[in-house]
């Protein structure tokens, strides 16, 4: 089983990024507005919280939630974040998410191969659920319009691909 000590300090940032990087594929490839940028942001918090609290949840998943629970960890993951996708557009949060989540899975693959399907399948989740979290199409309160667009199938496909699940 992999634990934090098995990873750089890089490779675990990244690891700490990875589930907001999950969300935010998803809300770059379809903006839906501030109320649904804060259900799809509330959905990735969500996932979080379900993480440490379930019983069947993953050593490795729990280690990173374990460590983002800490307040410099989270800043840390921010930083990497803020880094990372400053002065980008959406369509390019898109891409740079789905390339970041191809190395989380190549780094899981490498170091933690016991723990890398259960990882790359929460992470999926993640975006599955973010995805899910708001209507996209919709007018006035989100009346009408369809739960997951087109162009979120699309990234999760993506996404799946990069993960290798």
């Amino acid at each position: 089983m992999a634990d934090k000590s098995s990873f750089t300090q890089e490779e675990w940032a990244l690891l700490l990024q990875s589930p907001m990087i999950a969300g935010m594929a998803i809300t770059a490839a379809d903006p839906s507005g501030l109320w649904g940028l804060l259900k799809e942001s509330f959905a990735s918090g969500s996932a979080l919280t379900q993480a440490i609290t379930g019983s069947g949840t993953n050593a490795l998943v729990k280690a990173v939630v374990t460590d983002f629970s800490e307040s410099e960890s989270r800043t840390a993951a921010r930083d990497g974040l803020t880094a990372k996708f400053t002065g980008s557009q959406p369509a390019d949060v898109k891409t740079k998410s789905i390339d970041s989540l191809r190395q989380v899975a190549a780094l899981l693959d490498a170091k933690a191969p016991s723990d890398a399907g259960s990882f790359k399948a929460w992470l999926r989740q993640i975006s599955q659920s973010t995805a899910e979290a708001a209507k996209e199409g919709g007018g006035l309160l989100g009346f009408g319009g369809v739960q997951v667009s087109d162009a979120e199938k699309a990234t999760l496909t993506e996404i799946s691909s990069a993960l290798g699940v």
